[in-house]
């Protein structure tokens, strides 16, 4: 008995459907994932969990058909484990250099570690069934669009309606795989010194374009290999994410507002950035505010961390007036799928309209906080409009105080307000900003 919890203990497959039921009940991937590879102590099965993991969710669209022609009725909610089960195997079939028999033999050996029995002749047979039937169960799945781009059908059309000369490169950019891109903290040592300290590891990287800070490795490393990491040297950031902290033209001793920091990427960047920075960083959950602190304790700085509501601000941070305010709102997160492919099940064409509404809220809300004269820059992680220009075009118009501070830039594509760096574009997820200064009265 207690081998057989051992093994299951150390089985990727298993943690990876436990961790994939949970995607499927409404968690996302970077909640659970941290906490579940723990339970696999080679580093080889940790890597295999999380590839199952990402792979699945970045196909979900496209494997989530197959399994409708696959199976003769929908399973039950209590079994959603063996739903994931056989999303793993599917994946492996169609996209993974592991041998069928392996991996047919491991998935449905699963079910029985996870109790039931009864379902390893059922995976067993569904994953024999598609390989014996992939040709033709692929090209039925891509007839439609949905399938074919592994995309959903909501997102899809927004995106060719957005981008229609060139929406099959990013829906192509959005499916990669992301690089892994880093900021170097320039208080520390300059890009070209850290680029030879990579090169003595054998480690290739190059600089990240329109970034003074930012390198793209040629591949992913653990972190702990980066040289110079635990002391705070280098980050791990997308270079589209780098070019926030730059926009806000920081100086000496200004007072900075950073709303909705977690998990404190853009925090420690504008804190490397400008000497004696009096910076406030404040998110909703205390949870997520604690990733701020291990972040800035690593780099050897310091700011002021308040657990607040940016939509309701009350509290001392909420009692001052600040020279620069960074406004990263809650968004679909529609840039960034290639980092978090789970984005393609959590969010839904209704959330568009309620995170529209939040980010008009905060906005609102924040605005007063900004000195005359001050910097505010509205940042989103998101591919779509209404997050986006209009959100801004509309902020405008009801807001005489406020005026654009335009952004001349070589990256990404100017909008009616602020520029969007579509995704893929120089190697960067897709991100929006906009730059608004407050006028004197």
């Amino acid at each position: 008995m207690l081998a057989t919890q051992r093994k299951s203990a150390a089985d990727p497959r298993l943690i990876a459907a436990r961790v994939l039921r949970d995607v499927l009940k409404g968690r996302s991937l970077s909640d659970l994932l941290p906490e579940r590879l723990n339970g696999l102590d080679d580093p080889r099965d940790r890597a295999l969990a999380q590839e199952l993991c990402y792979g699945v969710m970045r196909g979900y669209p496209r494997l989530q058909a197959l399994v409708g022609l696959l199976l003769k009725k929908p399973l039950k909610a209590k079994d959603q484990d063996l739903q994931a089960l056989i999303l793993i195997g599917l994946y492996q079939l169609s996209e993974m250099r592991v041998a069928a028999h392996a991996a047919i033999h491991e998935t449905a050996g699963a079910a029985g570690r996870l109790g039931k029995r009864w379902g390893v002749g059922l995976i067993n047979g569904v994953l024999r069934n598609f390989q014996r039937q992939q040709a033709v169960l692929q090209e039925k799945v891509d007839r439609q669009p949905s399938s074919r781009y592994a995309m959903p059908d909501w997102l899809l059309q927004r995106i060719e309606q957005r981008w229609p000369d060139s929406w099959q490169e990013r829906i192509a950019a959005l499916s990669a795989r992301p690089p892994m891109s880093l900021r170097i903290n320039c208080r520390q040592v300059d890009r070209g010194d850290y680029l030879e300290r990579l090169w003595e590891q054998q480690i290739t990287a190059e600089p990240v374009p329109h970034t003074e800070s930012g390198l793209t490795l040629q591949r992913p490393v653990d972190v702990l290999e980066l040289p110079g990491f635990s002391d705070g040297a280098v980050s791990v950031q997308d270079g589209g994410a780098q070019l926030a902290a730059p926009l806000l033209e920081l100086q000496p001793g200004q007072r900075v507002l950073d709303a909705c920091a977690a998990p404190g990427g853009k925090t420690g960047h504008m804190l490397e950035l400008a000497d004696d920075l009096r910076l406030t960083a404040i998110d909703l959950d205390p949870q997520r505010l604690q990733r701020v602190a291990e972040n800035l304790q690593r780099l050897g700085l310091q700011a002021e961390l308040q657990a607040g509501d940016a939509a309701h601000p009350q509290g001392r941070w909420a009692e001052r007036q600040y020279d620069r305010i960074l406004l990263d709102v809650p968004c679909s997160a529609t840039g960034v799928m290639r980092r978090h492919p789970d984005i393609k099940y959590l969010r839904s064409e209704a959330d568009i309209d309620r995170l529209g509404r939040l980010q008009g809220q905060i906005l609102d809300a924040i605005w007063p906080l900004l000195k005359p004269g001050g910097l505010l820059l509205y940042a989103t992680c998101s591919l779509l409009p209404q997050e986006n220009e209009q959100q801004l075009e509309a902020f405008l118009q009801r807001c005489g105080d406020a005026r654009e501070q335009p952004i001349e830039a070589g990256w990404g594509e100017p909008r009616c307000v602020g520029r969007q760096i579509a995704p893929g574009q120089h190697g960067m997820d897709g991100f929006y900003y906009a730059r608004l200064q407050r006028v004197p009265g």
